[in-house]
């Protein structure tokens, strides 16, 4: 505004002056015709700034065609709103931005070297021991956990168990996990029966009496024969031959009975089927059970919060610790990154494509909500210098050209026709 005032006192004083001053009259005339080059390109410009946000005019009556072409932003927020939702997902979240920007980078390798600095991996445990005790704190009032407890008693009735434990036999059978689990409990058992028989015995004498054959036993021991402690022996006998041998007929029994458990698994209407979801129902029927399984979150929930309040809490340091060794492990390990990059970079991809849409939506309607003259006051503020500049480089760029004008003129006027 002062760079217009000045054009216009300019241009004033440059023609009186003209007139006091006949002799330099063509001096003046250009210098006026520059300063009223300046106003014309000040007051252009201070139209065009303006009418990007009100109308300069008020309420004089105007042209329709004038009057459309003012309050520019107000007049086509919705149409600014959704512009730019396409302008950010096509430029920042299309999939083929996102997948060259994430092959370029090496997240991974960048999350190593943060979480590798002490005092990051410490910042982030620290978090969790603050964040942690509050949160477990929502979970302590009645009314939340009887919600809990009602929605996940009505979620495992729901379920169907059948399948899942289908899938998770046909997991351990065909990596075969199950030969070196089975093979590793057993050792165990052997290991711990041959250093501790009178136990084993003792245990083996307890199944019998639970099986109601000790009474058989002791009967038959009155004749003299100590049927009992043979049969025990005998059942000890085929324990360690099948603890011992790999090949034993019996565990080749064991995993044809998962094999087939398996399959029958994966039919709902199956015996096998039925039989586990109707326990599993039966269970979550049980008060005991379920109160049981309360109880046990219930300790659960109390230890870690009880141990995360605590200044030197263990959990905290075993979380700092293992975000240590992954920053490290990261760095050193380049074919883990090599896999997690990749991971990263599909799932960065397929949340591009899945919800751009959405994207656009929400960018438009936050744009489309912001009340018009809090949003004209916003971009004012943000560019207000910028603005401002564009106003007076209007008259500083039409001063010059009125100024190069003038003297072309006066040129012309000089030369001899």
């Amino acid at each position: 505004m002062f760079a217009l005032i000045g054009a216009a006192v300019l241009w004033l004083v440059f023609i009186i002056l003209s007139r006091l001053l006949p002799d330099y009259h063509g001096l003046f005339e250009i210098l006026s015709l520059g300063a009223e080059a300046g106003m014309v390109g000040g007051l252009a410009d201070w139209y065009a700034v303006t009418v990007l946000f009100r109308n300069p005019f008020g309420r004089l009556p105007l042209p329709a065609l004038l009057q459309e072409h003012t309050e520019i932003i107000p007049r086509n927020k919705a149409r600014i709103a959704q512009s730019m939702g396409r302008f950010v997902q096509e430029n920042f979240l299309s999939p083929p931005i996102v997948r060259k920007t994430l092959q370029e980078t090496d997240v991974s390798l960048k999350l190593g070297i943060w979480l590798a600095q002490e005092e990051n991996a410490l910042q982030i445990s620290a978090l969790v021991q603050r964040i942690g005790p509050r949160l477990l704190q929502v979970f302590e009032s009645k009314e939340i956990e009887a919600f809990i407890e009602q929605n996940a008693v009505e979620w495992v009735k729901n379920t169907p168990m059948h399948h899942m434990a289908s899938e998770m036999l046909r997991a351990v059978l065909e990596n075969d996990f199950h030969h070196d689990a089975l093979q590793l409990a057993l050792d165990t058992a052997d290991r711990w029966i041959k250093d501790n028989p009178e136990r084993a015995n003792e245990t083996a004498r307890t199944i019998f009496e639970e099986l109601g054959v000790g009474g058989l036993a002791r009967g038959a021991s009155w004749i003299g024969i100590d049927v009992q402690q043979k049969v025990i022996n005998t059942f000890m006998d085929k324990v360690e031959k099948l603890l011992e041998d790999r090949n034993h007929p019996w565990r080749s029994g064991l995993e044809k009975m998962a094999s087939e458990l398996m399959k029958e698994l994966r039919r709902k209407n199956s015996p096998a089927s039925k039989r586990l979801n109707a326990t599993k129902n039966s269970l979550a029927d049980t008060a005991s059970v379920v109160s049981f399984v309360s109880g046990t979150i219930v300790i659960l929930r109390d230890a870690i919060k009880k141990d995360l309040e605590r200044k030197d809490s263990g959990m905290a340091s075993n979380i700092k610790g293992i975000l240590l060794r992954m920053g490290n492990q990261l760095q050193n390990n380049q074919r883990v990154r090599q896999a997690l990059n990749q991971e990263i970079e599909e799932a960065a991809v397929v949340f591009a494509s899945d919800y751009a849409d959405a994207i656009i939506v929400y960018v438009s309607q936050q744009i489309h909500d912001w009340d018009t003259s809090e949003m004209i006051t916003k971009i004012e503020t943000e560019v207000g210098g910028d603005l401002h500049m564009i106003r007076v480089n209007g008259v500083v760029v039409g001063a010059a050209i009125g100024l190069i004008l003038g003297m072309g003129r006066a040129l012309i006027g000089h030369i001899p026709f």
